[in-house]
């Protein structure tokens, strides 16, 4: 059985007492057969695990050194197009600021954040907010987050930044600057593997001048039936690189060789993922994996999600000439970004109106019902992937896990 009525904040909804969720947040029965236990999940050594990077060597003096580092990056952005970066530059501290800034926001009452609140009706997506439903059917994510552009500085609105706690802007604004330098350090890498310069990738997606640094805290309140919804359903990023730090609550799942794998927490880790629009540059050399968030009934779970995406509709994706042959001819048609986003979503609402997702059902022993990409898009290796891969409506941001 299932509740009926939906709260404003899923955190409200969490807060109730609860016994049932409602039917809203219940996922297909196609999912729910997937859908485990988080915790033991994670404790798993069995099977493909989420590969580590050791960045230290990244600028190493020693030539071998450094392109074994390099090496490494590459094969993890192709074979998976996620992974663990650890030693990546920035400080255990900051990480630890930014965790306790974010968590003392979610911690304020939700009539305080709610002075924050985002309009999704007039299109305001930064501030605090909870999903819109991304079809008729009304299908819901159990989560509530807290959204806003951090970099460039010039492009910020300061005025929907917290004020409190106090730590939370500076401490945000120098985490935003690091992940910046880092993504210009990945950049170079995924460039030189491509054989292009150093900086050409970083060139394609508006350089530092137009590339855009969203920030998206994801939080997942305990649910009292996990088995039966999902913190963020299946999807694939949209932007160039996003970048993960999360309150080592485990939660995120990448669909790998046709199986659900959870990631480790590792407290000095960053994960990072390949988006859509590196996958779209590289002819589908590098992937944009498919993942999603799991909740427990047991813990809170914190994510913050940091999305690098070009300008909206400056730059036209394709794949660059050097990544296409005649025996690789281009899997993707061009796009600007916002196009490659409204693309994704009419996808998604073909298959909802395909699929006849409008109910809850009951549990099943099917696997994920998956779909195939438009015939230019197609050859990727992992078509299982785009089971769900858009964005939500236009004026939802964009989503993680």
């Amino acid at each position: 059985m299932v509740a009926t009525s939906v709260a404003s904040r899923v955190e409200s909804l969490a807060s109730s007492g609860i016994q049932l969720i409602p039917r809203e947040y219940v996922r297909p029965k196609d999912e729910l057969t997937t859908i485990g236990n988080i915790f033991e999940d994670e404790k798993k050594d069995e099977g493909p695990q989420v590969p580590t990077i050791d960045f230290k060597d990244f600028g190493s003096q020693d030539k071998a050194i450094r392109e074994k580092c390099h090496q490494e990056i590459k094969k993890a952005a192709i074979e998976w197009g996620v992974m663990h970066l650890v030693n990546h530059g920035i400080s255990d501290q900051l990480m630890d600021r930014v965790r306790v800034a974010g968590q003392a926001f979610f911690d304020e009452p939700i009539g305080e954040k709610e002075k924050y609140a985002n309009d999704q009706a007039t299109g305001k997506i930064q501030g605090y907010g909870s999903k819109l439903a991304n079809n008729s059917c009304g299908q819901l994510e159990w989560e509530d987050y807290f959204f806003h552009l951090v970099f460039p500085e010039d492009k910020r609105d300061m005025s929907i930044w917290p004020k409190t706690p106090v730590d939370y802007i500076p401490a945000t604004s120098e985490y935003a600057k690091e992940l910046r330098g880092l993504a210009t350090k990945i950049l170079s890498v995924l460039s030189l593997g491509l054989g292009l310069k150093e900086g050409r990738l970083e060139k394609e997606v508006g350089g530092m001048e137009e590339l855009i640094v969203q920030l998206k805290i994801n939080y997942y309140p305990k649910c009292p039936q996990p088995e039966l919804a999902l913190g963020v359903e299946a999807h694939t990023d949209v932007s160039a690189l996003t970048f993960i730090l999360h309150n080592m609550v485990p939660g995120l799942q990448l669909f790998y060789q046709g199986k659900w794998v959870t990631a480790k927490c590792d407290p000095n880790s960053i994960i990072m993922y390949i988006g859509d629009t590196i996958e779209i540059l590289s002819n589908g050399k590098y992937k944009s994996i498919l993942h999603r968030g799991v909740v427990n009934k047991e813990k809170v779970r914190i994510s913050w999600a940091v999305f690098c995406e070009p300008p909206k509709e400056k730059i036209i994706l394709k794949p660059l000439l050097e990544t296409a042959t005649e025996a690789e001819p281009p899997l993707f048609p061009p796009r600007t970004f916002v196009q490659h986003m409204e693309h994704k979503l009419f996808k998604k609402s073909q298959e909802n109106t395909d699929t006849k997702i409008c109910q809850p059902q009951e549990q099943g022993t099917n696997p994920p019902k998956t779909k195939t990409s438009h015939p230019q898009e197609q050859g990727t290796n992992h078509p299982e992937k785009r089971i769900s891969q858009l964005q939500e409506q236009g004026n939802n941001p964009p989503k993680s896990g």
